[in-house]
């Protein structure tokens, strides 16, 4: 018996022995008079069999048909369907067949047909949750993520996305093959011109993003990509821990479900074609998970249209040119091509900066110079072979000491005359 069972028994005996009355039992018990005498003749009948459910041991009287199991298993074990956790597996069951079942009665049935590992419960270190920022654009997470997204039908890649910390909108996404400086800042660049300019980013301590160099000389230093987010006015905040920016986070552990399996569904084999579908699951992606911001104000800034994103994402650097006018960068030389005297130009320092495609250009008060490589590599000796046999022997000058060997007068050499 179970205590709710017990606990009718110790009350209806009362009730037997005239200690309460029926009304004071069905109040104590919560339940109504008739259903104590219903309870009190069934125990004087049954005994203490008769306070135990009837129900007990039988099937639930809600239970999915056979039939409809059958079919929800042949659906679930589909080798297309491998890898689909119950919640995503559940709308994807209800999209195909149109049947409709709880999430915990599929999670069930999963395990039970070791399609799916219930998670050990294991102690977790608490996290204080931190408050969401009111406004959209307010502040940005940005983040990468490596993972086998095509599976065995491509090489791993990496998925970088900016989400909202106001509303965990993901505001911009894009595959790459490894996460740098230029990819961040493509990635950058379409979202300032798409959506806005964002008040500050949120990221982890990634080198792109912060300069972990010990030492004290590092302290003022700072990164290309704060230089570039500098110049636009957008704030860096790099973060102590993963969980400190869990939206980010969060978004990148759905996406490794159901993007995955929406790849896979789809037969994607190239990250051409999933940066070409991502757009879309984008899109559905907000419609679930997004919430709305507190304030419907909007923090993001429209981007200044005279801005030069491609300069401000270049890699930036500052070289002092020669008295030739050569500057020398990444182990190449560079003439500088001018038609101004060169006494204005040599000694001066200049901005030097290097974009995606690798191109070097070099900036003195905001005007670009002509620049054209220099190889400056020895050229080799020709080779000649002293061991031809039509070589002519050359014959000595007449002033060479070899003719005045051992011809000498007064301890002067003595010229010979032929």
């Amino acid at each position: 018996m179970t205590q709710e069972e017990l606990k009718r028994k110790t009350y209806l005996d009362k009730a037997i022995d005239g200690r309460i009355t029926q009304k004071a039992a069905a109040e104590t018990l919560g339940i109504s008079e008739r259903q104590v005498r219903r309870l009190l003749k069934r125990y004087r009948q049954d005994g203490d069999a008769g306070l135990v459910s009837q129900q007990r041991g039988n099937p639930g009287n809600r239970r999915l048909k056979e039939e409809v199991v059958t079919q929800i298993r042949q659906f679930i074990h589909q080798p297309i369907m491998a890898g689909f956790k119950p919640t995503f597996m559940r709308e994807k069951l209800a999209e195909a067949t149109g049947i409709r079942v709880s999430k915990e009665t599929l999670r069930q049935l999963m395990i039970r047909e070791n399609l799916h590992l219930a998670k050990a419960q294991k102690p977790k270190q608490v996290h204080p949750p931190r408050e969401r920022r009111e406004r959209r654009g307010e502040l940005v997470q940005i983040d990468g993520s490596y993972h086998a997204w095509l599976e065995d039908r491509g090489p791993k890649g990496c998925l970088l996305l900016l989400v909202d910390d106001a509303g965990s909108e993901i505001l911009a996404g894009e595959f790459v093959k490894t996460e740098s400086y230029f990819s961040y800042g493509e990635l950058c660049k379409r979202y300032f011109q798409q959506v806005g300019v964002p008040a500050a980013f949120y990221s982890d301590r990634f080198s792109v993003f912060r300069d972990n160099h010990p030492g004290a000389c590092r302290k003022d230093s700072i990164t290309q990509f704060q230089r570039a987010l500098n110049h636009l006015g957008v704030d860096l905040i790099c973060a102590n821990s993963p969980q400190a920016k869990g939206r980010v986070e969060r978004a990148n552990k759905t996406c490794q479900d159901r993007l995955v399996n929406e790849l896979r569904l789809r037969n994607i084999g190239t990250y051409a074609e999933a940066n070409a579908y991502l757009p879309e699951f984008i899109a559905d992606y907000n419609r679930r998970f997004a919430v709305q911001p507190a304030s419907l104000l909007d923090d993001h800034l429209p981007l200044d249209p005279q801005i030069d994103l491609d300069f401000i994402f270049s890699i930036h650097d500052s070289r002092i040119l020669s008295k030739d006018l050569l500057l020398h960068y990444d182990g190449t030389t560079y003439q500088v091509v001018t038609k101004r005297n060169p006494v204005y130009l040599a000694k001066r320092e200049v901005l030097v900066t290097v974009n995606a495609e690798g191109l070097v250009s070099a900036w003195l008060d905001g005007v670009r110079l002509e620049l054209k490589p220099v190889d400056q590599s020895a050229k080799p000796a020709p080779v000649v072979d002293l061991k031809q046999a039509d070589r002519t022997p050359l014959s000595p000058p007449v002033d060479h000491p070899w003719r005045t060997y051992e011809k000498k007068l007064n301890g002067k050499p003595t010229p010979v005359i032929e």
